[in-house]
Parts: structure tokens; C-alpha cells; sequence
């Protein structure tokens, strides 16, 4: 994503939306809905950090869409890892028909996933409210995590949903390189870089497929 255009303000990051994906009025009302929701939450659990509520298009909506921009051609089932408030999960599902699995192990923020699930009629949305360990392992066609783990954990955590075609898609704001250098190297050979289009700063690493249980630990 060299040189991609940086999203600055929420009506370059609604531009930005619209040229993308080009949103139905429903997805549109629905995209709403969901900031709306979560805003409101806000006050009740600490979802977002409430100094990014002004740039919410920005630092959560568009945030969370870039992901799957960078898998358009994807199919088949998303497995987005601490889900948290549903970033990305919720987002994409909004404007994806993909199957989703948010894994999110806190109650509170499960119930408001349910909610929002429930309110926008995204029945392609599946909550798995306890720990990733006890999720059943199934395929996984991509595998986001927004703020879920270190990276080598994250990954070994998740690696029993891999495939050889498995996307795997993992904001690791301005540490990715470094994060990534840390990792045995079968593990490095699987992932790229990319520029967040929501921050100068941050980076997403980008990879496909399988992580072999042979190769864990191992540099």
C-alpha cells in the first residue's frame, strides 16, 4: 500500500468508504447505526478511547474497512480474534456478506456485539463469548486481530484455523516491523507490510497461509 492515500478527516474517510465499497443506503444506515451504538456504549463499558469519538470515521470505521480492502476477493469464513466492540469484525460484516466469527471473551462487550448483531440484522454474524482456546477449531478463510495479543502469540494462538489459503490481516500499529523481525523465520516468510491508511505511524501485516504446527518455536 506504498504511497496510499492517508485518510486525515471523517469526510475523506466517508469519501474514501464510498469509492471502496460503494455502500448500499442500507449498509450506510446500518454503518451509522453501529457508530451511533457505539458511542452510546462508550458510556457504559470503555470500548474506544473517548479522545477518538471526534474522529470515529477515521480511527475505527474506516480503520476497521481497510482490512478488508486489502482481501476483497476473499470467501468463506472470518474469524476476527478479540473483537472487542466489533473492530473490524462488525464493520466488515456491514459491508461484506462474509460469514464472521467474533471471538471476544468479555461478557459485556459479547452482549453488545449480540446487540448490535440483533438491531442491524447481520445474521451472518456468529459471537464466540469465551477464550480463543476454547473456540472450536474450523477453517478460517482470514484471521484479523485489531489489538488481540503479541504478535507470536497471536499467531500461535490462532494457527489451528489456518490453511494454506488462509488471509491473515493484523494491524500492529508502529511496532509491526519489529514484531514481526521477532518471529521464527517460517513465520516471517508468510507476511508483508502495508501502510495503515488511518495513521502515518501505524502499519498492518499482511500474510497467507498455514502455520504449521512443526514450525512453532522454532527460529
Amino acid at each position: 500500500m506504498t504511497g496510499a492515500e492517508l485518510l486525515n478527516d471523517e469526510s475523506a474517510a466517508r469519501d474514501w468508504l464510498e469509492r471502496t465499497f460503494t455502500p448500499t443506503a442500507v449498509q450506510w444506515a446500518q454503518l451509522e447505526r453501529f457508530a451511533a451504538m457505539l458511542v452510546a456504549e462508550n458510556d457504559r463499558q470503555n470500548l474506544i478511547a473517548a479522545s477518538t469519538i471526534p474522529a470515529l470515521w477515521v480511527r475505527h470505521i474506516a480503520d476497521s474497512a481497510q482490512l478488508l480492502a486489502l482481501d476483497m476477493d476473499g470467501e468463506g469464513l472470518w474469524v476476527d480474534l478479540g473483537s472487542g466492540p466489533g473492530l473490524p469484525g462488525l464493520v466488515v460484516a456491514i459491508l461484506s456478506e462474509r460469514p464472521m466469527l467474533l471471538v471476544e471473551s468479555r461478557r459485556r462487550r459479547c452482549d453488545f456485539l449480540r446487540a448490535v448483531e440483533a438491531e442491524l440484522g447481520l445474521g451472518h454474524v456468529e459471537v464466540a463469548d469465551v477464550p480463543l482456546e476454547r473456540v472450536a477449531t474450523r477453517p478460517a478463510a482470514t484471521i484479523s486481530a485489531r489489538a488481540f495479543a503479541p504478535l507470536d502469540k497471536l499467531i500461535d494462538l490462532s494457527a489451528r484455523f489456518s490453511t494454506e489459503s488462509t488471509r491473515w490481516l493484523l494491524p500492529k500499529g508502529r511496532n509491526a516491523v519489529k514484531e514481526l523481525a521477532l518471529l521464527p523465520q517460517p513465520w516471517q516468510n508468510l507476511f508483508h507490510v502495508e501502510q495503515s491508511r488511518t495513521d502515518a505511524d501505524s502499519q498492518i501485516l499482511v500474510g497467507t497461509g498455514k502455520i504449521a504446527a512443526k514450525q512453532r518455536g522454532k527460529a
